[in-house]
């Protein structure tokens, strides 16, 4: 199975460059992992909506009908690193050809997008940044795919 990560990411970081591209060179070695980072549109607080209803459309474009998609929402559902790695095996053994992870914009994303993923999750309950979901999701992502492999890195 193929990895596409979406995200919205609108700032640019150095610790965020270099985090991203030390967990996707570990990464590799057990799976192809895409980063596609989509642009978004500059819009104020008060115009949410529009800005979601952009992102819907520009995300349902990228994804496919044969994808597994992975949200990343603050309601979704919470999981440890064990039942986090669980709900990735599953994915493999979906039968499904690519798997998808999306971040969404500032706002979140529209129901159409919560609809269309398969799995919710939710990181934390702490709002943080997206650049640092992104990393914390590629981290445990790295450590599902030890656990998986029997790889000594996760400490139970």
């Amino acid at each position: 199975m193929k990895w596409t990560l979406f995200d919205f990411k609108t700032a640019k970081e150095p610790w965020f460059e270099e985090a991203t591209e030390l967990y996707l060179k570990k990464i590799k070695p057990f799976t192809q992992l895409d980063v596609v980072r989509l642009k978004t549109i500059s819009v104020d607080r008060e115009d949410a909506e529009s800005k979601k209803k952009f992102e819907e459309k520009v995300l349902l474009e990228k994804i496919n009908a044969d994808d597994f998609i992975i949200l990343l929402d603050e309601k979704g559902k919470k999981f440890d690193s064990i039942e986090f790695s669980k709900q990735i095996s599953k994915t493999i053994e979906s039968g499904k050809k690519r798997g998808v992870f999306i971040i969404g914009g500032a706002f979140g994303v529209s129901d159409a997008i919560k609809k269309r993923s398969q799995l919710n999750i939710c990181l934390s309950d702490m709002t943080m940044n997206h650049l640092v979901a992104e990393v914390m999701l590629l981290e445990q992502f790295y450590r599902s795919l030890t656990i998986i492999n029997r790889i000594p890195y996760h400490n139970v």
